[in-house]
């Protein structure tokens, strides 16, 4: 069954130019798959989970810094796992409309200078280590001021997120309506059943396709087979395994939804170029602070 994408409006509009949220919310009442007309910078401050943006899957986790861009749909859905004693997650966010920037362009020069020549992107964007933490700085001193302390700081967040070359894209819009409702059925399922084995039979029919159809629709909107997609999947989720649990490597590769430990050696191995042993010993000093 499909889910719905909700059209949100961000509250009290005409009294604010931006938004600044500090939140703690169960994991529960986290807001199902959503899209609004403002930009959303988004922090995660604790837990962990699987975003959806556009046409993208991803896991994330705590010290991410993501840009998500006007009208693309997407969700956070967090795992329960990762939240605190009280069941809570906690993310601080910027919300803001494109006209910001236009008008703070029009006004100020100095911003002007900077932002002119720029193409702004129309993909979800991944900071990498050194814009996030010049954006998690900001956030974190943002939320210890008010209303307009925050718009002076905007001012200085504005360049960091839109002049950086430290990124990675992590979700592309799709156009097409029909295809919209297609690729998030298809990643919800996927969402719902990695843990265990996924037919193309059961994945065709969900989204009302016969088996040969939906190879070619899959391979064509993604340019890879829905085997390779899935198993990309399960791969990313035990990185985030990895890096952020102690979890055994057997108890990952089961969790993941391998079933047989030397072939997830062997798989992970192929696509990351070391053993998960070998990753998590590399990944794991280096996590970010929160």
């Amino acid at each position: 069954m499909e889910e719905i994408i909700i059209p949100y409006e961000l509250p009290e509009e005409k009294n604010h130019s931006f938004f600044f949220i500090d939140q703690w919310i169960d994991t529960r009442l986290e807001a199902k798959l959503h899209r609004h007309d403002t930009w959303e910078l988004y922090y995660v401050m604790k837990g962990y989970g699987v975003r959806m943006a556009g046409d993208t899957l991803l896991p994330f986790a705590e010290g991410d810094v993501i840009l998500i861009p006007p009208s693309m749909h997407h969700r956070w859905n967090y795992d329960p796992s990762s939240a605190d004693d009280k069941g809570c997650v906690h993310y601080l966010m910027v919300a803001f409309k494109h006209s910001l920037i236009l008008n703070c362009m029009e006004v100020f020069p100095e911003l002007r200078n900077r932002l002119a020549s720029i193409t702004f992107p129309t993909e979800a964007l991944k900071f990498g280590t050194e814009n996030s933490r010049i954006i998690r700085h900001v956030l974190i001193k943002m939320n210890e001021m008010d209303e307009l302390g925050r718009l002076c700081e905007m001012l200085r967040l504005l360049p960091a997120v839109f002049t950086s070359s430290d990124h990675t894209f992590v979700g592309k819009p799709i156009r097409i309506e029909k295809d919209i409702r297609r690729m998030q059925q298809i990643c919800t399922y996927v969402m719902a059943h990695y843990v265990h084995p996924i037919s193309l039979n059961d994945i065709a029919s969900e989204i009302g396709m016969n088996r040969s159809a939906f190879c070619s629709y899959f391979k064509k909107c993604k340019g890879i087979t829905f085997s390779q997609f899935v198993t990309q999947y399960r791969l990313n989720t035990a990185c985030e395994l990895l890096k952020h649990s102690q979890k055994q490597i057997s108890e990952i590769c089961f969790a993941v939804g391998f079933n047989d430990v030397p072939h997830f050696n062997r798989v992970f191995k192929e696509s990351k170029g070391m053993s998960p042993k070998e990753y998590r010993k590399l990944k794991q000093p280096l996590n970010l602070p929160k």
